[in-house]
């Protein structure tokens, strides 16, 4: 039977909240840093999801969001080299509507029912830009989601299918707007949201002889707490039957919201218990799964629970306005623009750049960044193997702060990293708080947006300070 056979999440580590000045808010939200997208966050959910697993086994994934980061060229396959899969995969990119993940979900499903893969990653991320200050912006959140799809050690048989198309324009955004547009609250609601859902849900019920009693959880896509809260009595479903949106927490995380929910949901479920997600956008998917006896395998992921408890509130608005590009914010720096990357080059580093990868000398095992054709420590020549160093702990050998280097997040912190494995790296630290900085400080390897010039979006790896339930070196 196919299914779920892992999962995995990633919520950035910043948040907007009722103690960040300007923000005027008392939900709290995840936002983005500056050097993210919904890319980068695709590749942390896929790191927590996969993180034990053979990657050459996997061969297809799914990339699934409304603000990839570009209008034409594949996401896919940049995220699967930042992952080191095997080429001889099957990519493809979902987007243009929310409910663009169940549909990603929904056709790995179906190709490894249908045999055409047998395992296949499905990764689904949003980070939406609403109007400052709007009632979009405070109910939004930043975020990324990702499913393992086979028929090995499922943990959540995939157990019926429904859904409905509806052409409706409640919620838009065309090509050049810099911002969600969305149409009149009261028939956004009635006429698109209640009226859509209650047909997809009820359509799947019927098909499947099943009453509202009979599921477990709902994971229940809903612009805001108030109509999700009024949906789900609408529906028939008790208020224990329904996860928690995590509004006050997290927020709407567009196109990954109700997978998100539906990944939260897992981590507590029991045997047998019957699960729906339900997702909205032009219509509505509605995917059922059945919770088997498979024990899950997430030792070392955080999953959504860890993600939500590691943060760090922002002290002020401005702040993610200058990351996020709100308004012009002039630092009174006079730079030039930076050179255009060349795509040459890019292509001709991707092991180095993107996949990450090492050399580890085949004489002495000496592990050494970039790859040499040279050992630097026994001089043996050639005969070396590649190392992917992306996923290796490490920690802080030694650091430097340049302030006046005209990075966005000022100072720009350079470390050098040694890894717990062998090799050394020099790369730039994010998500950082400078006075936290310190020798021998525990960091794990996170794929960033360098910059974007002339519409090339430059990715490379970046050190982090260890989160959550993995802060501390074995």
């Amino acid at each position: 039977m196919a299914g779920i056979i892992k999962f995995g999440a990633y919520i950035p580590k910043y948040r907007l909240g009722p103690e960040t000045l300007g923000w005027n808010s008392r939900s709290e939200r995840a936002v983005a840093n500056f050097d993210e997208d919904s890319l980068t966050m695709a590749v942390a959910a896929g790191l927590d999801c996969i993180d034990d697993i053979d990657r050459g086994k996997i061969d297809g994934l799914i990339f699934a969001s409304t603000t990839p980061p570009y209008a034409e060229k594949q996401s896919a396959s940049i995220i699967a080299e930042a992952l080191d899969l095997r080429q001889d995969l099957f990519t493809s990119d979902i987007t243009g509507v929310l409910k663009c993940g169940t549909s990603a979900l929904r056709s790995a499903l179906d190709s490894v029912i249908a045999g055409s893969c047998q395992l296949i990653l499905v990764l689904v991320s949003d980070s939406r830009q609403a109007p400052p200050r709007s009632d979009v912006e405070r109910n939004s959140g930043d975020g990324a989601v990702a499913f393992l799809i086979g028929t090995q050690n499922v943990i959540a048989e995939f157990d019926g299918f429904y859904a409905v198309s509806q052409n409706i324009l409640d919620n838009w955004r065309s090509s050049n707007d810099p911002f969600v547009r969305t149409w009149e609250d009261r028939f956004s609601t009635e006429e698109g949201l209640y009226r859509v859902l209650q047909a997809a849900i009820d359509g799947y019920l019927d098909k499947h002889g099943l009453k509202p009693s009979d599921i477990d959880k709902l994971a229940l896509y809903a612009p805001d707490y108030r109509r999700h809260s009024s949906l789900a009595k609408t529906l028939g479903f008790d208020t224990s039957q329904i996860e928690d949106p995590m509004f006050d927490s997290l927020g709407n995380t567009g196109a990954a919201f109700a997978l998100m929910m539906l990944a939260k949901t897992l981590e507590t479920c029991s045997e047998g218990q019957r699960v729906l997600v339900a997702a909205y956008g032009d219509g509505s998917d509605v995917l059922g799964f059945k919770v088997t006896n498979q024990p899950l395998h997430n030792e070392n992921s955080l999953l959504v629970s860890g993600y939500l408890c590691s943060k760090h509130v922002l002290e002020n608005y401005e702040t993610y306005a200058k990351w996020r590009d709100v308004w012009e914010m002039d630092d009174g720096s006079r730079r030039p623009t930076a050179n255009s990357p060349s795509a040459t080059a890019i292509w001709r580093e991707n092991e180095k750049n993107i996949r990450l990868y090492g050399s580890k000398c085949a004489a002495c095992n000496y592990i050494q960044y970039p790859a040499q054709k040279v050992c630097v420590n026994c001089q043996a020549i050639e005969g070396g193997s590649n190392i992917r160093l992306s996923d290796q702990p490490g920690y802080v050998f030694t650091y430097s702060m340049d302030y006046i280097a005209g990075t966005v997040d000022v100072p720009l912190v350079i470390t050098v990293v040694n890894f717990d494995c062998g090799g050394r790296l020099l790369c730039m630290m994010t998500d950082r708080e400078v006075e936290n900085i310190s020798i021998d400080m525990p960091i794990d390897m996170s794929f960033r947006k360098l910059r974007v010039v002339n519409g090339i979006h430059n990715y490379y790896w970046k050190s982090i300070p260890k989160r959550g339930l993995r802060d501390e070196r074995d």
